[in-house]
């Protein structure tokens, strides 16, 4: 067995090695910029609405006033961060955002109930924030609804009760949703800008002619261009991985290495698409610009941060051939889920037929170049 295309191979490969460990600062912002964005999702951001600044005007002041106002309060969703004495005040309130929920409650609130009659008072809210807004309305109606059957049946048991409970993620924590999600989007960015800059390096160093000359075939190239880079991917991702099990106590509930086996084609993917990028462009920085431009919209149409199901049907079909979205899925269904191989079958097929299809499209665009 002629061992001289390994040889080749594990050069190009040793060559891309030594030039990623000589750009410290490329390395620390693929590396530990991502860790860092990792402890902002997984503590600052909480996509569950709690405690929303609300004003109160209070225009009955009775015990059947303040009890509705108690419910609000003990719902957790709301937090009377100020009471007004007009109606003016209160709007002036939400105008200044000094409070995001304004109750106002009629003088005529305890007279309505008492005589059996339909008693209404005002929730006004603050749309500026759709989520909030969202979240406000719905509690809302829920307490208005809750204190009405309350009054209605004189505290007697409900004939019909729902008993929801929330599997796989009970807590409803934000960091179990965003952190599967964000480990594969840094690995997207990590191979994807890496690999970009790979063969444009070559051109602003005049190596790549040089390279043209030399025994090495196409193929030896591409590999050994990729190779370093899958092993740093798959780096990241381990380390990840536990961060978010020593940080953030989220245990994989599957096996790790179903993960893994579908990161390698997704990598390979990536790689593909940075030396596509690196084909077009001519300096470094405009290779990282052009791959940015690729990452933006799979953050937004993978899943990653806004479900897929809920945009519109041209989107899904979008979404569908973007390979973030498939890795995503699977990533949040082991880890959370326990997601087995036999149900992830169909994201491998679909991940080595894009690693195939893109890595071939780029040795060609790479050998036409050359």
């Amino acid at each position: 067995m002629n061992a001289a295309p390994l040889q080749r191979t594990w050069f190009i490969a040793y060559k891309e090695l030594l030039h990623i460990l000589r750009d410290p600062q490329t390395l620390f912002f693929t590396l530990f910029v991502p860790i860092g964005e990792m402890f902002l999702l997984g503590y600052a951001i909480n996509t569950n609405v709690r405690h929303v600044r609300t004003v109160v005007a209070d225009f009955a002041n009775t015990q059947e006033s303040r009890a509705l106002i108690t419910r609000f309060e003990n719902s957790q969703d709301f937090k009377v961060a100020l009471h007004a004495y007009s109606e003016r005040q209160a709007h002036q309130a939400l105008f200044d955002g000094q409070a995001q929920v304004a109750i106002v409650i009629p003088p005529d609130y305890s007279q309505k109930l008492q005589a059996g009659a339909t008693s209404p008072f005002q929730i006004l809210v603050d749309g500026t924030t759709s989520a909030i807004a969202g979240e406000a309305i719905n509690v809302g109606n829920s307490l208005a609804l809750s204190e009405s059957l309350s009054r209605v049946l004189h505290e007697q048991p409900l004939p019909v009760e729902a008993r929801p409970r929330v599997l796989f993620n009970p807590d409803t924590r934000s960091a179990n949703f965003f952190l599967p999600g964000l480990m594969v989007v840094v690995c997207q960015m990590m191979a994807t800008i890496l690999s970009s800059t790979a063969i444009v390096r070559e051109k602003e160093l005049g190596t790549l002619e040089q390279l043209s000359i030399t025994p090495i075939r196409r193929g030896e190239l591409i590999l050994g261009k990729m190779a370093p880079y899958v092993v740093l991917t798959g780096l990241e991702f381990c380390l990840f991985a536990f961060l978010m099990r020593a940080a953030f106590q989220i245990s994989i509930q599957g096996y790790f290495v179903t993960l893994l086996s579908l990161l390698l084609p997704f990598t390979l993917t990536m790689l593909g698409f940075g030396l596509m990028i690196s084909t077009k462009a001519e300096t470094r920085e405009a290779a990282a610009q052009m791959a940015m431009g690729t990452i933006i919209p799979s953050i937004f149409l993978s899943g990653y941060v806004f479900p897929v199901d809920s945009m519109p049907y041209t989107f899904q079909m979008v979404a569908n051939f973007i390979p973030t979205t498939w890795l995503i899925d699977a990533t949040r269904g082991v880890i959370l889920r326990g997601t087995d191989w036999s149900a992830l079958s169909t994201h491998a097929l679909v991940l080595w037929t894009m690693a195939i299809v893109v890595i071939t499209i780029s040795a060609v665009k790479l050998r036409r170049q050359a």
